[in-house]
């Protein structure tokens, strides 16, 4: 039996692809804003003698102080990042009623394809700006329905969903066993490509908004949250919103990423794994500079989530036993995958806070 995969490539045969509308990103903000001071390590140092330690010891510090690193020599050109914003740009621009024959199942705990925007309440009367469509990665267990132009370029987005998981994660996974003095792989085979979960690349399209709507909002387009997850990649988006606060008394700072760097968000399940240590990154999307306020903001992102190999359960090590983290109790472990978990979350959350 043909697979949707199959199918799309018989038809790619027989009605070649055509060019992605061209992405140019937005002018710089040139008002003055404080942005975030992070740690930033050279992946290339990961392939040298002793350069995965190297990298552990620096990151130490970024990981339970602030949640949030970059990551520069990553292996991808500018260009294929590039690309990828074209595909995005390429989706939002079909028409409404096309893109909602894609809605993501919600019900069933998945943000696998398309969420419309204004799907959650801020507040009574207020709906969010936001819209995305998620790609889950390329194995047979995702399969779904796509529209033209994902299916046309489909080559292109598993070539990038692989990079950002095998090429990128697996390194910062090993980095963090090192760090936290765990057995080889520990953490790489809970997030291997080839098992079910939900790690995707996604599209994300903040819209912009009158001086008026920002003032109703109090200018915020996505509230202050930690992502539920593993890490967090964010590129290049000079459009600046995204704010982190490192520190509960510290003042919110800007993100700012350069091209050829990676951000890098610390998610929850680091956080629980390793009894608090690691933080996750609270962060939040605000209204952009006055002279930025009337753009779009397109972004793009990979969430790197566990497989179902990784339960709800508190790690213990000599590392964490020495920095004040070590494990004391069993109350709080689960018996369930952060995988069902998240689920779960997702699912309840669906059904409460979305609209239909």
């Amino acid at each position: 039996m043909s697979t949707i995969l199959d199918m799309q490539d018989k038809m790619a045969i027989v009605n070649p692809k055509p060019p992605l509308p061209e992405y140019e990103y937005p002018p710089e903000t040139q008002q003055q804003l404080k942005y975030a001071d992070l740690v930033t390590i050279d992946l290339s140092v990961f392939e040298t003698p002793g350069g995965p330690k190297k990298l552990a010891a620096q990151l130490k510090e970024a990981v339970h102080r602030d949640g949030f690193f970059y990551v520069t020599n990553f292996g991808l050109t500018q260009c294929k990042i590039d690309e990828q914003f074209s595909i995005a740009k390429a989706f939002f621009t079909l028409p409404e009623e096309e893109r909602m024959n894609y809605l993501a199942p919600l019900e069933d705990g998945s943000y696998n394809g398309y969420r419309p925007l204004g799907s959650v309440n801020i507040a009574p009367g207020l709906k969010d700006s936001l819209e995305f469509y998620s790609i889950f990665k390329c194995i047979p267990e995702t399969e779904r329905s796509q529209p033209q132009v994902i299916r046309d370029y489909w080559a292109e987005i598993e070539n990038f969903s692989r990079h950002m998981h095998e090429k990128v994660s697996y390194k910062l996974l090993r980095i963090l066993e090192i760090m936290f003095e765990l057995p080889e792989n520990q953490f790489v085979d809970a997030h291997r490509y080839e098992d079910v979960c939900d790690s995707s690349i996604r599209y994300m399209l903040y819209h912009a908004r009158s001086k008026e709507e920002n003032e109703a909002y109090r200018n915020v387009h996505f509230a202050a949250h930690t992502d539920n997850g593993s890490l967090t990649y964010m590129f290049k988006q000079p459009v600046s919103a995204l704010q982190v606060q490192r520190t509960p008394d510290s003042e919110w700072e800007y993100l700012y990423v350069p091209s050829g760097t990676l951000a890098v968000n610390v998610a929850n399940a680091f956080n629980f794994l390793t009894n608090g240590f690691a933080k996750s990154g609270f962060h939040r999307v605000i209204a952009p500079p006055e002279d930025q306020e009337h753009l779009d903001r397109l972004a793009l992102l990979y969430f790197l989530r566990p497989t179902e190999k990784l339960q709800l359960t508190t790690l213990d090590s000599p590392f964490l036993q020495k920095e004040g983290y070590g494990k004391t109790t069993t109350e709080n472990d689960l018996n369930i995958s952060w995988h069902d978990n998240w689920r779960d979350n997702v699912r309840s959350r669906g059904m409460r806070n979305y609209n239909k």
